[in-house]
């Protein structure tokens, strides 16, 4: 079989079923997994498809907040990752690596103003941004809100931000992500948390501002 195609009616990557040297009766590891697609056994690809599926297309939808364009971003990653497998060094985990490839298709995807601002899933924002909220709105509106402010954080603040409060990545794992060291990560962190908290405050001020206008028209 040959490298993982895409549906003729979906457009949608469909991985072939890993072979049974593959699937035995222990779980084989990416490493593993990685040695046989390069020696030419290339459906237990369908195997790391499996495996990252899920987890990778949550990570796209966190950037570009559009469902349709996180699970083609993921199609493309998968395919982009199965073409470049000669490049992946095999001393390094393969999830990060994954995570790398697609997180710069995102970046692209954000950079050529393809986004269009769209509604975080209630309770799926703001979780560990620290967000006061003294009059509490709808969760859908406040899931709008920190993607809005979000947008305003230059992209190297935004990515980093959004791997570790919202992904819920480790440190040392957005660090192998991003091929950083860790120590570089937790201060870019610091720094996107409070600039994050700046433009939160100032917005919600703006928002206080104009309701209090309202008011005192009405």
């Amino acid at each position: 079989m040959g490298k993982p195609t895409r549906s003729s009616r979906s457009g949608k990557l469909r991985p072939a079923d890993p072979m049974a040297t593959a699937a035995g009766s222990s779980v084989p590891s990416d490493s593993r997994v990685v040695d046989l697609v390069r020696s030419g056994q290339t459906e237990a690809f369908g195997l790391l498809v499996r495996r990252y599926e899920a987890q990778l297309q949550r990570m796209l939808y966190r950037f570009v907040y559009d469902r349709e364009a996180a699970r083609d971003l993921a199609q493309e990653t998968f395919l982009r990752a199965f073409e470049r497998l000669e490049q992946f060094d095999p001393s390094h985990r393969f999830g990060p690596w994954l995570f790398r490839i697609g997180l710069n298709l995102a970046v692209d995807w954000l950079r050529q103003g393809q986004r269009t601002v769209r509604t975080v899933p209630v309770g799926s924002a703001g979780r560990n941004l620290d967000v006061a909220a003294p009059d509490p709105q709808p969760g859908r509106e406040l899931a709008q809100e920190v993607h809005r402010v979000l947008e305003q954080l230059p992209i190297a603040y935004r990515t980093v931000l959004v791997l570790r409060d919202l992904q819920g990545f480790s440190s040392s794992e957005v660090a192998a992500i991003e091929g950083r060291r860790e120590s570089t990560i937790r201060w870019r962190l610091a720094v996107a948390r409070d600039m994050f908290r700046q433009l939160w405050e100032k917005r919600q001020g703006v928002e206080n501002d104009r309701r209090n206008i309202g008011r005192g028209k009405a």
